[in-house]
């Protein structure tokens, strides 16, 4: 094991968040784009049925079809990522196949839980922001937990809670800085769009031609940006039980029992 596991700051986090997405970005963006070729196909064939009058029963159900494939890509490229960025950083090899083919199993269970986490947060967003921005905060190692201790969804949410305590500060700048990086990127792409388009109100009536280079170019843009977040808290999982559980100790003497380490520690 080459790899130096030992407490991470915030600047050592994030440089080694982009340094893994820098060395391995085939492998990152294959993982997000791959689930996202679904939902592309969704998005033209939805584009190609959709005409004013269409029923709004069907408006609705495409609208729902949309977000729950939407959900279903983003837990699988959230799962898999996360197997592959462990693998990566315990000094295993990766690749795109292997990383879904190890979470394939795991996929339904993250889903439910980005469900129960997203109404939770949502919940308290809607009635107070600091209650949603708290909960945000507490659960943001949910679906690593989830992943890597292949635990229940109360158990994931549980266990998240108890990895964040006592620095949820800097999750919360983590967060703020994917957030803004993710916002500046997509406005880069598709500013451009909307204004050779005639605007926000022009695009509406735009010809079909601009809503597919719109359908393309945020394609593009969840490929670029979608993996470094989910790369990021991977890295502040494993920092977090290095601190709290001494997880160097924990995987040396694994590898002492064994002659490799099957998938990610429980």
């Amino acid at each position: 094991m080459t790899t130096a596991l030992r407490p991470l700051s915030t600047g050592e986090l994030l440089d080694r968040t982009f340094y893994l997405y820098r060395n391995h970005f085939a492998l990152f963006a294959g993982i997000f784009a791959l689930p996202q070729l679904c939902i592309l196909a969704l998005q033209f064939v939805n584009l190609a049925l959709k005409t004013p009058s269409r029923a709004p029963r069907y408006i609705l159900l495409a609208t729902m079809a949309m977000l729950l494939g939407h959900l279903v890509a983003l837990a699988a490229a959230q799962a898999a990522t996360v197997m592959a960025v462990s693998r990566i950083h315990l000094d295993r090899p990766a690749s795109v196949m292997d990383s879904f083919s190890r979470v394939k199993n795991k996929i339904l269970g993250v889903v439910v839980l980005s469900l129960a986490v997203g109404i939770a947060v949502g919940i308290g967003f809607i009635f107070l922001l600091v209650p949603g921005i708290l909960l945000m905060l507490r659960w943001s190692l949910a679906v690593p937990a989830k992943v890597l201790e292949n635990r229940g969804v109360g158990d994931a949410m549980s266990r998240s809670s108890e990895l964040t305590q006592g620095n949820r500060g800097r999750i919360f700048v983590i967060w703020t800085l994917f957030i803004m990086l993710d916002i500046g990127v997509d406005s880069l792409v598709r500013w451009p769009i909307l204004v050779a388009a005639g605007g926000a109100a022009g695009f509406l009536h735009a010809p079909l031609g601009w809503h597919v280079v719109m359908i393309g170019a945020t394609f593009i843009s969840s490929c670029l940006v979608g993996p470094l977040a989910t790369i990021a808290f991977s890295l502040v999982y494993y920092d977090q039980r290095v601190r709290k559980e001494a997880f160097d100790l924990q995987l040396m003497m694994s590898t002492l029992d064994a002659p490799g380490l099957q998938g990610a520690p429980a």
